[in-house]
Parts: structure tokens; sequence; C-alpha cells
């Protein structure tokens, strides 16, 4: 990526996040606080869907339970004002460091 597509997709995350926690505000679910454990449980849970939906040869259903994944996390970063693109450059440039498989096995 040279430096003009990287100039593009800066803000990306983000605008995602503010159009997926706007669409979940409106349709009620920021009406009082929300449980930051609550929220994360049910991302994996919208995990847990995708895989079943691979192990039953349902790639459509593995789609859309990975655009689930996908929007949940958008709207919880939108509702706790999490800076998305920063923190995955910033997470990035770790990982480039990091030796090979992070010197893990796997």
């Amino acid at each position: 990526m040279d430096g003009t597509d990287k100039k593009e997709a800066v803000g990306v995350l983000n605008a995602y996040a503010n159009r997926f926690h706007g669409y979940a505000r409106r349709k009620g679910f920021w009406d009082c606080e929300r449980n930051k454990s609550e929220m994360l449980m049910l991302i994996v849970s919208e995990c847990a869907e995708a895989l079943e939906a691979l192990r039953e040869g349902d790639y459509d259903g593995f789609e859309t339970e990975m655009a689930d994944i996908f929007i949940r996390l958008m709207d919880m970063c939108g509702g706790l004002g999490v800076d998305l693109d920063a923190a995955v450059e910033k997470k990035a440039k770790i990982n480039e460091a990091r030796e090979y498989k992070h010197g893990k096995s796997f």
C-alpha cells in the first residue's frame, strides 16, 4: 500500500463505528448504559454462530455472521468512543515488529 492508499484508509473504521452505533442508538440499544462484558459476549456469540454455519457448510450464513461480528464490534467501539483507526494502526506496528508467528508454534 502506498502513502495515497493509506491516507484514504484513515478514518474508515471510525466511520463504520459511527454508522453502526448510530443505527443501534436509533433502534433503542443504547437507551441505557450498556454492559461491556455483555457486549463482548454478544460478539463471541456471533463468532460461535459463524463457526456453526461453517460446520454446516452454509457459506452464506457464515458471511452473514461475519457481518454481524463486524457490526457489533463497530457499534461497541462507536458507543465507547474507541478510536479504532488509531488503535488498529498502533497494533499493526507492534505486530509487524514481532518475530515469526509471534514466537509461538501456531
